[in-house]
C-alpha cells in the first residue's frame, strides 16, 4: 500500500508540473506583457515607457523560458517562469499582479467558500440516495417511472437557469432570502439559503439517475435474493445490504471531490456575491491576472489529485478485499 502511494504521488508531482507549464503556455499564446501592461494601467492609449516601467515593476521584461544575456544556470533561472511558476512547486504563490498577497487571500476566501461547498456536497449526497433508493424501492411502478422523468429533465436544464429562476421567485417574488451578498456572523446563513438550495436541486437530477442505476444493479445479486428468500424487510434489505454493498462505485465520486470543496463554486460564488476562491478566481480571469490563474490552477490540481488518492485509500476501508500492491 506504501509503495502504490508513493507512487501515485510520483505520477501527481509528474502532473503538477505538466498543469504548471500547460497554464503558463496557454495564458501567454493569447496575452502578451504589453496586453498585460495596457489592461493594469488602464487603456489603449498607454506610452510604451509606462508600459516598459510596469514590465519591470513586475518583473515581465524577461524572457518566457530562456534568457540569452545570462550565463550559467541563470539562463534558465532569470525568466518570467522560473520566477513566476516554480516556487508553486513550495506552495509559494507568491504577488498578484496588483500587488495582494495570494496566500493571504486564499486563507481569507476559504472561510467562504466552505460555508457554500460543505452544506451543498452533503446535502446534495444525501437527497440524491435517498432519492434514488426511493426509486428503486418503487421499482418497476409508475412512481419510479415519473421520478426517473423528472432526474432527466432536472439534469437537462442548465445550473444557471436554477439560479436565475431561484433569485426571481425567492429573492424578487416572494421577498424571502436576499439577492446576493455576504455577512459574517449568525447571519451568513440568510445569504447561503438560497445557493444551498439551487446546488443541491442542480445535482440532484443526475446524481439520483447515477445512484439509482447502481442500486438496481446490485438489487438483481444474489445476495439481495437471498437476503428477500430469508424474510427480511424491504428495508433492511436497501440500507443494511445494498447500499453498503453499493459503497465503492460512490466513494468513487464522493471522497475524491471533498478536497476540491475548498476551490468553492465558480458561478454560484460569482452569481450570489459570497467572495470565494471561485469568485476569486472569475475575477482574475477577467482582470487576466496570470499570478492569480495560474495560482488556482494549480491549487485546484494539486487538491484533485489528493482526492483520488483518497478515493483509492477508501476503497480498503469499504471492501477489505481491495488490495494495492
Amino acid at each position: 500500500m506504501l509503495r502504490y502511494l508513493l507512487r501515485r504521488l510520483g505520477y501527481g508531482v509528474l502532473v503538477l508540473l505538466g498543469v504548471n507549464l500547460l497554464t503558463f503556455v496557454l495564458f501567454f499564446a493569447v496575452n502578451t506583457p504589453d496586453d498585460m501592461a495596457r489592461l493594469a494601467i488602464g487603456g489603449q492609449r498607454v506610452s510604451a515607457d509606462a508600459i516598459e516601467q510596469w514590465k519591470r515593476q513586475q518583473g515581465y521584461d524577461k524572457p518566457l523560458f530562456v534568457n540569452h544575456s545570462q550565463t550559467g544556470l541563470h539562463i534558465v533561472k532569470d525568466t518570467i517562469f522560473f520566477e513566476r511558476s516554480v516556487p508553486l512547486l513550495r506552495l509559494d504563490f507568491g504577488f498578484s499582479d496588483g500587488g495582494h498577497d495570494i496566500s493571504h487571500e486564499i486563507a481569507n476566501r476559504m472561510g467562504p467558500s466552505l460555508a457554500l461547498a460543505i452544506p451543498t456536497f452533503i446535502l446534495g449526497l444525501a437527497v440524491s440516495v435517498a432519492f434514488a433508493l426511493f426509486l428503486v424501492f418503487f421499482r418497476h411502478t409508475a412512481i419510479d417511472f415519473y421520478g426517473v422523468v423528472l432526474c432527466v429533465i432536472l439534469l437537462s436544464i442548465s445550473g444557471l437557469f436554477y439560479i436565475i429562476a431561484g433569485q426571481w421567485l425567492f429573492a424578487k417574488l416572494l421577498a424571502w432570502v436576499p439577492y446576493s451578498g455576504w455577512t459574517q456572523g449568525l447571519d451568513t446563513s440568510r445569504f447561503l439559503i438560497l445557493p444551498v438550495l439551487i446546488g443541491v436541486i442542480s445535482r440532484l437530477g443526475g446524481e439520483s439517475r447515477f445512484y439509482r442505476s447502481l442500486f438496481l444493479e446490485e438489487s438483481n445479486k444474489d445476495y439481495i435474493r437471498t437476503a428477500r428468500a430469508k424474510g427480511l424487510s424491504e428495508y433492511t434489505v436497501l440500507f443494511k445490504h445494498l447500499l453498503r454493498n453499493a459503497m465503492l462505485p460512490i466513494l468513487t465520486g464522493t471522497v475524491s471531490a471533498i478536497p476540491l470543496l475548498f476551490m468553492g463554486s465558480l458561478i454560484s460564488e460569482s452569481f450570489f456575491g459570497i467572495p470565494g476562491l471561485g469568485s476569486y478566481t472569475i475575477e482574475a480571469i477577467n482582470a487576466q491576472d496570470l499570478s492569480i490563474v495560474r495560482a488556482m490552477v494549480f491549487l485546484g490540481s494539486g487538491l484533485y489529485i489528493i482526492g483520488l488518492i483518497l478515493a483509492d485509500i477508501s476503497y480498503t476501508l469499504a471492501d477489505p478485499r481491495v488490495r494495492f500492491e
